[in-house]
């Protein structure tokens, strides 16, 4: 058996399902321009995966293979290497529209085998008793736990390999030719730009020592207690399944792990809703909120300008790490969606251009929420009031002085204070664009017109 083994969301040697499969094997890592076009030439994510995919074929190197390294459209590539003989190609499952687009015309060129690898569970393994899948979240939760098992933990090992043999080296490219590129990332058209992120045995150490205040603390914006491994779970520079057995793990030592344990099915959970609810990556599930379209009130909130401190000093993490605060992803999506009645699509574009974490389901999934609009969503009267957020998780506004220095030496109290934003001029900073209970209650009527 002959196979091309296709790295994608799933960069590491350990624990990799379709590194288990023995035989005569290609790696490959595709860097695919139907993305890339996209992006600008700078963006953080491709330099993280460019440092990743090398350090991958290091690893491959070190096991007595290889990555091989293509630019290009995949589907072209495939057509390529159908004709060198493969018998099949076998990848890590990836469930987003683009991505099952893409993998069904690559399965017509080659036999595609899907190694699970990216979600505790399968898409089609937590049904209702009637065959459909759950909309609510809780009964999702509860039959996840019923169905979790030692098969959920399986560590995979390194099967027994031999490379099939390629003259291809540094990076290739294939369009209307085949070239061969130095192994750079200039190459692909891009300029390195790292983000700075822990290295992951950093991270795992900090997760061991936080997680039994995981659930009292992990909200509060100036303290450094969520997990920060979103970025690794999702390019899989680590297993979810090794993490679960370090949740299994610190479970037997007595340290509380459900809480955390619920986030990662929350993961799964939208990622299972986008695959059986494809048309949700654009329509809305419920209600008829599409929001208003206000390119200037999308540029405040864009160039952190809105005058609402939190809210600025979010978009400033985001624009200047890729990173953001879970807790304040959602007081920044609610402002966004119902302050300013702006339409989800644009804030879910403009965080999918930035998130150095970005995964489709959880952007997509977590913005409908907070509009709405979503399944199993938040009421679309609930709306959250970003000074008391503030105030009640970021007191000493340490995180809003972090990202907006010119409100250091302004008092903490202040800062959580509207009609004192509203009625006094701080220097090289802008007074709220809304006033947030008017906003609100325009939202609301909003929303009550188009139920």
């Amino acid at each position: 058996m002959k196979r091309i083994l296709w790295f994608r969301r799933d960069l590491r040697v350990e624990d990799n399902p379709i590194l288990s499969l023995g035989g005569e094997v290609l790696p490959i890592f595709i860097f695919d321009t139907q993305i890339l076009n996209a992006l600008p030439k700078d963006d953080k994510r491709v330099s993280f995966i460019f440092d990743r995919v090398i350090k991958l074929k290091e690893s491959l190197e070190d096991k007595g293979l290889d990555l091989k390294i293509f630019w290009g459209d995949p589907v072209e590539i495939f057509r390529v290497l159908e004709a060198q003989g493969f018998d099949e190609v076998v990848a890590s499952g990836d469930y987003d529209a683009y991505a099952k687009e893409r993998d069904i015309r690559v399965s017509h060129l080659l036999h595609f085998r899907y190694m699970d690898d990216t979600y505790i569970f399968k898409p089609e393994e937590i049904l209702k008793d009637d065959g459909t899948p759950y909309l609510v979240f809780t009964p999702f939760y509860n039959k996840a736990k019923a169905l979790f098992s030692k098969e959920h933990l399986r560590e995979y090992t390194f099967g027994e390999h031999t490379l099939y043999k390629t003259s291809y080296e540094g990076i290739t490219k294939i369009d209307d030719k085949e070239e061969i590129l130095p192994l750079d990332i200039d190459s692909i058209g891009f300029r390195e730009n790292l983000p700075r992120i822990d290295q992951l045995e950093t991270k795992l150490k900090a997760l061991k020592d936080n997680l039994s205040i995981y659930a009292k603390e992990r909200d509060y914006l100036d303290k450094e207690v969520t997990s920060h491994l979103s970025i690794d779970l999702r390019f899989g520079t680590i297993s979810i399944r090794s993490l679960l057995r370090f949740l299994v793990e610190q479970k037997n030592r007595g340290v509380d792990t459900e809480p955390f344990f619920r986030q990662l099915i929350f993961r799964d959970f939208y990622a299972y809703l986008l695959f059986h609810f494809p048309d949700l990556a654009w329509e809305n599930y419920k209600y008829r909120f599409n929001g208003i379209e206000d390119e200037e009130k999308y540029s405040a909130f864009c160039e952190a300008r809105t005058g609402v401190p939190v809210v600025d000093a979010g978009v400033r993490e985001l624009l200047q790490t890729g990173l953001m605060h879970n807790r304040v992803r959602m007081i920044c999506a609610s402002f966004f969606t119902k302050d300013l009645l702006l339409p989800w699509q644009w804030g879910e574009s403009f965080f999918a251009k930035y998130l150095l974490d970005y995964d489709a389901a959880s952007n997509i999934l977590s913005w409908q929420w907070s509009a709405g609009t979503g399944i199993d969503p938040q009421p679309y009267f609930r709306i959250f009031n970003p000074y008391l957020q503030s105030k009640k998780f970021d007191k000493e506004a340490r995180y809003i002085k972090k990202w907006i220095p010119e409100l250091r030496d302004v008092d903490a109290k202040k800062l959580h204070d509207e009609s004192y934003l509203l009625n006094y001029s701080i220097k090289k900073y802008p007074k709220p664009i809304v006033v947030h209970k008017e906003a609100s209650q325009h939202a609301l009527a909003y929303f009550k017109q188009r139920l």
